[in-house]
């Protein structure tokens, strides 16, 4: 074990410089995660969209009169809120099928003019909503790609310390050993050291 764990620490400069780099990557991805989460929150907030109070579908119930304000709220509201929504104006007709019925209508029917322009809106409005979930996913990750690369930089950081305590002659170390004991008895280190 010993053999094995002297080979791997003597990578010392290359870990080092691998350990800076990818601690300084992990701060930085942490950091741009955590900006691109506050995004979507900061633009979420203006739009003031409620879940509605109460819920009308069950998987919304813990939820029911909060606003949405997350990735996560985002993709929920739209959906498991609007797209039911939609479907039930529509009999689960896209925009563009309704759209292609009322343009081969002659554009007369009223019905079809309206369903067509609430479709249009809440369509609209639900690709806006998994735009914001796509941000916070990504800002998820980057968040997690982060840390993961700050743990593995520290790991990589640990590597050069173990090869000086594993690598070092058995003089040197208890060179070391005597002036550490030295300096805490108050003492002068002894002579010949």
């Amino acid at each position: 074990m010993r053999t094995f764990l002297s080979k791997i620490t003597k990578l010392t400069p290359v870990a080092a410089g691998a350990a800076a780099g990818l601690i300084v990557l992990g701060i930085v991805a942490f950091v741009a995660g955590n900006h691109a989460q506050s995004v979507v929150t900061s633009q979420l907030a203006p739009q003031k969209i409620y879940f509605p109070k109460p819920a009308e579908y069950a998987v919304l119930k813990p939820y029911a009169g909060q606003q949405v304000l997350t990735g996560t709220q985002a993709e929920l509201y739209a959906n498991d809120q609007i797209l039911p929504d939609m479907n039930k104006i529509s009999g689960g007709k896209t925009y563009a099928q309704v759209s292609e019925a009322w343009i081969a209508g002659g554009m007369k029917s009223a019905t079809l003019a309206s369903e067509r322009q609430t479709l249009f809106m809440g369509t609209t409005l639900r690709g806006m909503l998994l735009n914001a979930w796509g941000w916070a996913q990504v800002g998820s990750y980057a968040i997690l790609g982060g840390i993961l690369a700050i743990i593995i930089g520290s790991i990589l950081f640990i590597l050069p310390v173990a090869d000086w305590l594993l690598n070092q002659s058995p003089a040197e170390a208890e060179s070391r050993r005597r002036k550490t004991a030295a300096k805490l008895s108050g003492g002068a280190a002894p002579a010949g050291v």
